[in-house]
């Protein structure tokens, strides 16, 4: 399903999938030999399936993941150029001097770019993301703190995840530079942020965890969506037909039908559902099987009917539509 991004206004290469970093790096705690040819075959056939947005975070595999994309790049500098590369930092893992905790203020923001781009070998961060909301948040101070990490040369561009139209605003509302994207979850599982909108006037309206208006004000701004968790972990891959849940089993079985019905994977029905909305979702993906990559971007090539995607949704929530 061929579509215009929003995020594609600054990468024009950029393809409707993202691939999610998360697991790559090993097992810990370093990063073996076998770590790095693992990153070298999956970066490969990622960019060979047409995706060249990777994306990051300081604390996947405690910074292994960053570390083995660095080796890659500085065995093959070349793959840079094919490459828009985000990551993302705001949240500090438990540790034995404090909880886990989240933390935007402007000196840790600098430290963590500094180490993301140590890591990942970069000279500048193509897209910095703010991971998750942080409670104590001065919001002059990180806007501050972000320009000025954008005059360095260090960011390109500013980025948000798990955050709602409120939160966007108010620290777009101290920033000189867009905030280009919002990444939360978004699947064919995790339906909240569609039930947001057609529960509306009725009396399950109060029952949705999701803040309206929240997708609205992404595409009324031009603010790519991104979906972590784009796959739902596999819930609807073969094992889900024997799940406990008779609303897995019967998505799962539905999505095998129309996987026959487009011939393509099952991988790319539930991708290609996000997809269908016009929203212009970008699923991130983060299997590190060769095989599932390229079942994933199947769903490039199709464009489900509108009464396929209305079977997927009411099926897998479980419940008719009001």
């Amino acid at each position: 399903m061929k579509t215009n991004l929003p995020i594609q206004k600054y990468f024009p290469t950029v393809g409707p999938i993202a691939y999610g970093c998360m697991g790559l790096g090993g097992q810990g705690p370093h990063v073996l030999d076998a770590d790095v040819l693992q990153a070298h075959k999956v970066i490969d056939c990622a960019l060979e399936s047409n995706i060249h947005f990777f994306d990051h975070a300081d604390i996947y595999r405690d910074g292994r993941a960053e570390r083995v994309f660095g080796i890659v790049l500085s065995e093959r500098p070349e793959l840079r150029s094919h490459m828009v590369i985000q990551s993302k930092c705001g949240i500090r893992k438990k540790n034995k001097e404090h909880v886990g905790l989240y933390d935007f203020s402007a000196e840790w923001v600098r430290q963590s770019v500094d180490g993301i781009l140590a890591r990942l070998n970069l000279e500048y961060l193509d897209v910095l993301m703010l991971h998750r909301p942080d409670p104590l948040m001065d919001v002059e101070q990180l806007a501050m703190q972000l320009i000025e990490l954008n005059n360095q040369g260090k960011i390109k561009h500013i980025a948000v995840s798990n955050m709602n139209l409120h939160q966007i605003s108010f620290l777009q509302r101290e920033l000189d530079l867009p905030i280009i994207a919002n990444q939360i979850e978004m699947s064919l599982a995790k339906l909240d942020w569609l039930d947001d909108g057609v529960m509306v006037g009725t009396q399950g309206s109060n029952l949705v965890d999701f803040v309206s208006g929240t997708i609205e004000y992404c595409q009324s701004n031009n603010i790519q969506l991104q979906a972590w968790g784009s796959l739902a972990k596999g819930q609807f891959s073969e094992h889900g037909l024997y799940s406990d849940e008779l609303r897995v089993r019967k998505t799962t079985e539905l999505v095998k039908t129309l996987a026959n019905k487009y011939q393509v994977s099952g991988e790319a029905i539930v991708l290609a559902f996000l997809l269908r909305h016009p929203a212009k979702v970008q699923p991130v993906i983060g299997t590190t099987h060769e095989k599932r990559i390229k079942n994933a971007t199947q769903a490039i090539e199709i464009c489900l009917e509108r009464h396929d995607w209305y079977d997927l949704y009411v099926t897998s929530r479980g419940n008719p539509l009001p």
